[in-house]
C-alpha cells in the first residue's frame, strides 16, 4: 500500500496543539502557580494604590528643591547692629559647609550611623519598629520605639505631622524615597542640622548651639557637639539642670558610638566623657540686647501689613520669611528715649503710693516658669520682678524668673497702699507678683510700675525717620502705643499752627497783639463763650512774640479769629496734625492728635515748611538679601542713573528731592525763630543751659490732663506728652515746663552729648532786623547783647518789605494825640480821626536812669 503524504502545515497545528495540551495540563495540575500569580498581580496593584493613596498631597520633586526652612526675622538698627528679632522658631541657616566634620560625625553616630549608604530606609530598624509598635498597641503599653534614619526625621518636620499611627509612617517612608531621590546626602543633611527641634526654643544646630552654649557652631568643643546630637529625640529628657546624669551618660553613650565610626580615638573618649556639659543657664544666651520695644513692635505691626504673618501668607512673611530689615532707630536716642520717659514717670508717680501688679501665680511646681510667662514689664535694667513665695512675720521670701531667691524686709516696703489700706507689705500675700530694687546682697526693696503714662517721639529733620520712640513705662504686657495710638489735647503745643498761619497772612513777630479779654458770640443755644489766659491776667498790648513765649490764650484766639480759623484748620489738616472744625477752641489745643503726629508737624516748620513723613523703615530685604523694599524710593525714579555702571559723560546725577513744598518757607522760619524764644525766655527756660540752638513749645491742657514739650535743633525734634488712659487731672501745679520739659532736657543730655551744636539757618529772603524785644520797634545804634537772653534789642526774621520802618516821631506823641481824642466832648463836630499808631510806633518804655549801652532801646532812639 502506498504511504499518505502529510502537509507542512498539518504537522505544525499538531505540533501547537500537542504544547498547548500539555501547558493546559501543568497548569490545570499545578494550581498553586496559578494563585501565586494572581497574588503577585494583587499585590502590585494593591501596592500602587497604596501608594497613590498616601502619596497624595505630599510634596512635588520640584518643591523639595525649592525648599526653604522657616526663617525668624532680623531687625538692625540704623547703625545696623541687631536690635530684635521676630520669631516663633529661633533658627539660623547654614550651608553644609558651614558645619564642622566633628558635629556632623556627632549627629550621625548619635542619629544614623549609615545615612551614607542607605536609600532613605533603614529596613532592619523598619521592621524592629513595626513589631514593636505591634506589641504595644497590642498590649496597650507606652509609646513604641522608633526607625527614622535621618531621612526619615527631614520627612517628617516636612510633613509637620506627629501622628501615632502606622498612615503617618507610610507617608514618611514615601517622602523618604523622593527625598533621596531628588536631593543628595549632602543636602539633607543639611535640611537636618537646619530644621531639627533641640530645646529652648531652638530650631536646628546653630540657634541651639547659641541657645546651650552661647557660641556658633564652629567653636564647638567635642563634648558639646555629642551633647547637642543626643537632643532630636526629646529635648526634655537630656535637660542639662534637671536631667543632668542622664544627659551625661546619653552624651558618653555618643561619644563611644564615634570611636567605633572610627571618628575620634579613645584617648579623645575619655578626655570628653570626664568633661561636664558646660552649659549656659536658660535666658542667658542673647547675642545681642534687644531694645526699643514699642518701636520693634511698631516696625512689626508695619511689616505683617506689607508681608503677612506665616508662610501660608508670603514667600516673605514675619515669622518665616527670614527678612532683614534696616530700621532707622538710633540706639543711643532709643535708650535714653526710654530712660529719659521712665524716670518722668516714676518722678510724677513716685509720691503717690504702691500699686499693686495685679497679677499672680501658683507656687507650687513650677513656679518660675509661670513667673517668667507673666505678662509684666520692670522697665528699668535694675527692677526686677519677684513672686512672694513666703511671708513670715517682719519679711517676705521671694523668688525670681532663675530660681534665685532674695528677702524682702518690711521696712523695704512701707509706701502706702494706693486706693487702699495698710502699707505695701501689709497687704502682699503668696502667689502674688510684685517689683523689686536690689539694695544689698540678698535684701530687696518694693517699686511701684507708675499709674500716668506718656509718649516720646524722636525724628530727623530733613528726612522724617524715626530715630526714637517709647510708648509707655514697658512694652512688655502692655502694647498699647502711646507715641502712635493715644489721641490727646495738645493744649498749647498747638499754637505754633495758628501763628505759623498768622504770620503766613500778613502778621509778623512784631504785630503787636492785645492780651485783654476776648469773647464770641456761639449762637443763641450756646450763649457767649469767653476765654482766659492760664493766670487769669491780661497784659495789654503785646508783640506775637511774647505771646508765643509766655503761651498766652487770649493772643492766641484774637490772632486765630484775625487770620481766620478756616485757614488755621486747614494748616493743621495740611501738616497731618488732624482734620478739626473751625472752632476757636481749636486754637488752643482742644483737637486730639498723637505725639508722632505733633512732631512730625514742628519737623516740617524746623525743615522750611518742606514735607516729611514720619518713617520707621529704611529697607527691607529677604533671606538672600536682595533689597524688596525701600522708604527711600528716589534712584528708582531716575532710570538707572543712580547706579550707573560707568560715567557716562555727563553731570553728576542728583536724586530727586523726597519732599514737597509744604508750607511758606519764610513764615516757617519765622514759627521756629520765634519758638526759640520759648527756651530763652519763655515756658522753657529749664532748656537754656543745654547751650545749643533750640527751639519748641509747651503745653498743658485743661485739667490739666496732659502736659507736653515738643522741639528741638535743626536736625531733630522730639516730642513728649505725659498723661493718663483714662484721662484725669494730674494736679494744679502740672505744666508742661515742670514735667514734660524736663523729659526732654534729660534725653537730649544723653542723645546730643558728642553732637555739635548746628544754627538754625533762615530760607532765601529773610531780613534778620533788630527790633525792641518788648515794643517790636526797629532800633538803629546797637545790637542785641547775645550773652543776655533778656537783651533789650534782639535780631527778628522779617519776610520782605514786612519789617517796622524808620520813624523820627519822638516818644509821646501818640499819647498826646490820644488823650486830645479822648478829652473832645462828644457832641463836637466829627473830626478825621488820627490813623491808629501802627506797630512800629507804639510808645516805648518811659525814659529812666540807665546804663549808657540801653540808651538807644530805652529812651526811643531813632526807630
Amino acid at each position: 500500500m502506498d504511504a499518505v503524504a502529510t502537509s507542512p502545515s498539518s504537522a505544525w497545528m499538531g505540533r501547537h496543539h500537542s504544547a498547548a495540551d500539555r501547558l493546559r495540563a501543568a497548569w490545570s495540575r499545578r494550581r498553586t502557580l496559578r494563585f501565586l500569580g494572581y497574588g503577585l498581580l494583587g499585590g502590585y496593584a494593591l501596592f500602587v494604590l497604596t501608594w497613590l493613596f498616601f502619596a497624595a498631597g505630599l510634596p512635588s520633586s520640584e518643591k523639595l528643591l525649592a525648599y526653604q526652612p522657616p526663617l525668624p526675622s532680623n531687625i538692625r538698627g540704623v547703625d545696623g547692629q541687631p536690635v530684635g528679632t521676630f520669631a516663633r522658631e529661633r533658627r539660623v541657616e547654614l550651608s553644609y559647609d558651614e558645619y564642622p566634620s566633628m558635629v556632623i560625625e556627632a549627629f550621625i553616630s548619635a542619629e544614623d550611623k549609615t545615612f551614607f549608604s542607605h536609600g532613605g530606609i533603614d529596613y532592619p530598624g523598619l521592621v524592629g519598629a513595626v513589631g514593636d509598635f505591634a506589641l504595644k498597641s497590642a498590649t496597650g503599653g507606652a509609646r513604641a520605639r522608633g526607625g527614622s534614619t535621618i531621612t526619615q526625621q527631614v520627612a517628617k518636620a516636612l510633613l509637620q505631622d506627629d501622628e501615632y499611627a502606622i498612615s503617618r509612617k507610610i507617608r514618611e517612608a514615601i517622602l523618604a524615597f523622593r527625598l533621596e531621590n531628588t536631593l543628595t546626602k549632602e543636602q539633607i543633611l543639611e535640611l537636618y542640622l537646619n530644621q531639627i527641634f533641640l530645646g529652648r526654643n531652638a530650631y536646628g544646630v546653630q540657634a541651639a548651639s547659641r541657645a546651650y552654649f552661647d557660641k556658633d557652631v564652629a567653636d564647638l568643643t567635642l563634648p558639646e557637639a555629642a551633647y547637642l546630637a543626643i537632643l532630636p529625640k526629646a529635648p526634655s529628657n537630656y535637660d542639662p539642670v534637671r536631667q543632668t546624669q542622664r544627659a551625661l551618660d546619653r552624651r558618653n553613650y555618643v561619644l563611644r558610638e564615634m570611636v567605633n565610626n572610627g571618628y575620634i580615638t579613645p584617648a579623645q573618649q575619655a578626655e570628653a566623657g570626664s568633661s561636664p556639659l558646660g552649659t549656659i543657664r536658660l535666658g542667658t544666651n542673647a547675642k545681642f540686647r534687644e531694645v526699643g520695644g514699642y518701636f520693634t513692635e511698631e516696625v512689626r505691626r508695619e511689616l505683617l501689613r506689607r508681608y503677612g504673618e506665616d508662610a501660608g501668607d508670603s514667600a516673605n512673611s514675619v515669622y518665616a520669611g527670614g527678612l532683614w530689615v534696616r530700621t532707622s532707630m538710633n540706639p543711643l536716642m532709643q535708650d535714653a528715649a526710654a530712660e529719659a520717659l521712665r524716670e518722668g514717670l516714676a518722678r510724677f508717680d513716685g509720691g503717690r503710693g504702691w500699686r499693686d501688679t495685679g497679677l499672680s501665680i501658683e507656687i507650687d511646681g513650677d513656679w518660675r516658669g509661670r513667673l517668667d510667662r507673666a505678662p509684666l514689664g520692670t522697665g528699668f535694667p535694675d527692677w526686677r520682678k519677684a513672686v512672694v513665695l513666703e511671708k513670715t512675720g517682719g519679711s517676705a521670701r521671694i523668688g525670681f524668673t532663675d530660681g534665685s531667691e532674695g528677702r524682702l524686709a518690711a521696712g523695704n516696703a512701707t509706701m502706702p497702699r494706693r486706693g487702699g489700706g495698710g502699707t505695701a507689705f501689709s497687704n502682699l500675700k503668696n502667689g502674688m507678683i510684685i517689683i523689686v530694687k536690689q539694695i544689698a546682697g540678698e535684701d530687696y526693696a518694693i517699686r511701684s510700675i507708675p499709674e500716668i503714662g506718656g509718649g516720646f517721639v524722636a525724628q530727623e529733620v530733613r528726612t522724617g525717620r524715626v530715630l526714637a520712640m517709647q510708648g509707655g513705662f514697658d512694652s512688655i504686657g502692655a502694647s498699647y502705643n502711646r507715641a502712635t495710638q493715644a489721641q490727646r489735647q495738645p493744649g498749647s503745643t498747638f499754637k505754633p499752627i495758628v501763628y505759623y498761619t498768622a504770620l503766613a497772612n500778613g502778621m509778623t513777630p512784631a504785630t503787636l497783639i492785645d492780651d485783654a479779654p476776648f469773647c464770641v458770640w456761639q449762637g443763641a443755644g450756646l450763649g457767649n463763650k469767653c476765654f482766659r489766659n492760664f493766670d487769669a491776667n491780661y497784659a495789654g498790648p503785646k508783640t506775637l512774640r511774647w505771646g508765643v513765649e509766655q503761651s498766652r490764650n487770649l493772643m492766641t484766639v484774637r490772632a486765630a479769629s484775625q487770620t481766620g480759623m478756616a485757614k488755621v484748620t486747614d494748616t493743621a489738616k495740611r501738616l497731618g496734625v488732624g482734620d478739626y472744625p473751625n472752632y476757636l477752641s481749636i486754637a488752643l489745643g482742644a483737637g486730639d492728635t498723637t505725639v508722632l503726629k505733633l512732631t512730625n508737624a514742628y519737623a516740617i516748620l524746623a525743615n522750611h515748611g518742606r514735607a516729611v513723613a514720619p518713617t520707621l523703615i529704611d529697607f527691607v530685604q529677604d533671606r538672600d538679601g536682595k533689597v524688596i523694599f525701600r522708604t527711600d524710593n528716589r534712584c528708582a525714579v531716575m532710570e538707572g542713573r543712580c547706579n550707573a555702571p560707568d560715567w557716562d559723560g555727563g553731570a553728576m546725577p542728583r536724586p530727586p528731592s523726597r519732599s514737597r513744598q509744604l508750607l511758606e518757607p519764610q513764615a516757617a522760619f519765622q514759627m521756629v525763630h520765634v519758638m526759640t524764644g520759648v527756651i530763652e525766655r519763655g515756658t522753657a527756660t529749664t532748656l537754656r543751659d543745654l547751650n545749643r540752638p533750640l527751639f519748641g513749645k509747651t503745653g498743658t491742657t485743661t485739667g490739666p490732663t496732659n502736659v507736653w514739650f515738643v522741639g528741638g535743633t535743626p536736625d531733630v525734634v522730639a516730642g513728649t506728652y505725659i498723661g493718663y488712659d483714662q484721662p484725669r487731672s494730674m494736679g494744679g501745679a502740672a505744666q508742661g515746663g515742670r514735667i514734660a520739659a524736663p523729659i526732654f532736657k534729660q534725653w537730649a543730655q544723653a542723645a546730643f552729648k558728642d553732637v555739635p551744636p548746628t544754627p538754625f539757618v533762615a530760607p532765601k529772603g529773610i531780613r534778620m532786623v533788630r527790633i525792641d524785644r518788648v515794643t517790636g520797634r526797629r532800633v538803629f545804634g546797637t545790637f542785641p547783647v547775645r550773652e543776655d537772653p533778656k537783651s533789650a534789642v534782639i535780631w527778628e526774621a522779617f519776610q520782605p518789605e514786612s519789617e517796622p520802618r524808620r520813624t523820627l516821631r519822638r516818644a509821646g506823641e501818640e499819647a498826646e494825640l490820644a488823650a486830645a481824642a479822648a478829652a473832645a466832648p462828644r457832641t463836637a463836630p466829627r473830626r478825621r480821626a488820627p490813623p491808629p499808631p501802627r506797630p512800629d510806633a507804639v510808645k516805648p518804655a518811659e525814659p529812666a536812669a540807665t546804663p549808657p549801652e540801653d540808651f538807644l532801646a530805652r529812651q526811643g532812639g531813632i526807630y
